[in-house]
């Protein structure tokens, strides 16, 4: 077993993994950059090292950077967590060159399944279902439009070499494709370095569904269920859960067994996550594999009781799997919401700054995968998720009831977050029945805005605080062993 693991990324997942390796005695190296210099993971971990400046470029996308500083502290293995160089194959390969061990599946594995249209082709090759649409990313416009008219409009555009949303276009007549196309190859050109686009037919109205998957060297694959990704804002998901309610016993495991021939196409290693989209008749149809952790992944894990993150580390150390299929069974309902530095009043834009008080929930059943802290400055460099909050209970209307309370009880001032619409989104009769499709946002949301608050209420209790409340020493706590100070006995004063 390794004896220390670097953590190439930051934030929640970087805090997430470091928890995960002291439960094993693994000792950790963070990695952060000049506006990382005050975060949480770099505290947290055993010990940390500069990696460059904030431009993610200069550090956490710094590719010798981040092997020289495993190897200057003699970590024998790198977790990339997810985003950054997580599913970059040449990340994987320059480690593999190094003699460090990459936790995640082998370059290879990784540069075939990055490219959608390969893992498009793969997925036809061993029989697992995919959307109609083209096997081959392709420039030519030409090509491009007859594509689009043999499928028949409305047709989506999508980025051969990369995912999360980026490149990606729906497109309703001939007269938009070319625009289109030209707007979705710069925009994948810009996130992934590559300008490959191509087009399937669209589904509408469609459930994102996605299956976990763990395989080892030795042959051994299993699948942990499912995740319902289907509240999604800009393509990219913002609500998470397991077990999906569309699913029934039979669909579950059809779609299970399609992600288990997937993971054996791809000759895959390590934890992974075969994404589908599932029509209003119960097909369903090969989106795409993450190859890395996902962001999402603690739902699986509450409802199977499988830290995924140890089992990432022992298959990558050579162990073999201690689990197989029989083995795992769900029990309960969980539900993750993202929780991040963003304005849904202002379609989601980013709302970097000062957090200048954090008040997490606790309680039974609740789960906080969080990564900040009161004082702490959320960059506008990275992508904005503080944190993950995730609840268990024994059926979904119980965790329903209990991520309600939850996010009543969550407080973040200084920045804008979407704690309130996602409380809206608990109290709405859709979500409570499970009618959840990937258009949830704009059909039942659009143009939210929060509830009025009224603020002389606000002026009212603070008034009565000040005339009434208890004195300043009453309210001490000496919890630490210390004695209040002179200042602290006054009392109420100014």
């Amino acid at each position: 077993m390794f004896h220390k693991i670097l953590i190439a990324n930051r934030g929640e997942i970087a805090m997430r993994v470091i928890r995960t390796c002291r439960e094993m005695g693994i000792a950790t190296v963070a990695v952060y950059s000049d506006a990382d210099k005050k975060a949480a993971h770099r505290f947290c971990a055993d010990e940390s090292v500069h990696i460059g400046s904030s431009e993610p470029a200069r550090s956490y996308l710094n590719i010798e950077r981040i092997i020289a500083a495993a190897q200057e502290t003699g970590a024998m293995a790198i977790h990339p967590g997810y985003g950054f160089l997580s599913e970059n194959a040449d990340f994987a390969a320059a480690c593999e060159a190094a003699g460090v061990i990459f936790i995640g599946p082998p370059s290879k594995v990784i540069r075939a399944l990055g490219d959608k249209t390969v893992a498009r082709r793969m997925m036809v090759d061993s029989g697992v279902p995919v959307t109609p649409g083209m096997h081959r990313a392709e420039t030519d416009p030409v090509r491009l439009a007859e594509a689009a008219e043999q499928l028949g409009y409305p047709v989506l555009i999508k980025a051969a070499g990369g995912g999360g949303g980026k490149g990606m276009r729906i497109v309703a007549s001939s007269d938009q494709l070319p625009e289109a196309c030209r707007s979705a190859a710069r925009e994948a050109a810009a996130a992934f370095g590559n300008a490959d686009i191509y087009i399937e037919k669209y589904i509408a109205r469609p459930r994102h569904v996605e299956i976990q998957v763990l395989a080892d060297a030795h042959g051994n694959v299993i699948h942990l269920l499912e995740r319902e990704c289907s509240i999604q804002r800009r393509h990219q998901k913002i609500i998470e859960e397991s077990p999906s309610t569309a699913l029934t016993p039979i669909l579950r495991d059809k779609m299970g067994q399609a992600a288990v021939a997937a993971a054996r196409a791809a000759g895959y290693v390590n934890a992974g996550t075969v994404e589908f989209l599932l029509d209003e008749n119960g097909g369903f149809y090969f989106l795409e594999v993450n190859t890395r952790l996902q962001v999402e992944h603690p739902v699986t894990e509450m409802i199977t009781g499988i830290d995924i993150v140890r089992h990432q580390i022992e298959i990558a150390a050579g162990r073999k799997l201690n689990l197989s299929q029989s083995d795992i069974a769900g029990r309960g309902h969980a539900i993750e919401c993202r929780i991040y530095a963003e304005d849904p009043e202002n379609d989601f834009f980013p709302s970097p700054g000062k957090i200048l008080f954090l008040q997490e929930p606790t309680g039974p059943g609740i789960r906080n995968d969080g990564g900040v802290y009161s004082g702490a400055t959320v960059p506008l460099e990275y992508d904005p998720i503080l944190s993950k909050l995730i609840v268990y209970a024994e059926n979904r209307e119980l965790a329903v009831k209990r991520m309600r309370d939850a996010l009543s009880r969550y407080v973040i001032l200084g920045i804008k977050t979407p704690i309130l619409f996602l409380m809206d989104v608990m109290d709405s009769e859709t979500f409570k029945q499970g009618d959840t499709h990937t258009d949830f946002i704009p059909r039942h949301f659009a143009n939210w805005k929060p509830t009025p608050v009224n603020p002389h209420g606000a002026c009212l209790a603070f008034a009565v605080h000040e005339l009434t409340g208890k004195k300043r020493s009453e309210a001490f706590s000496t919890a630490k062993g210390q004695f209040p100070t002179p200042w602290e006995t006054l009392g109420n004063w100014r």
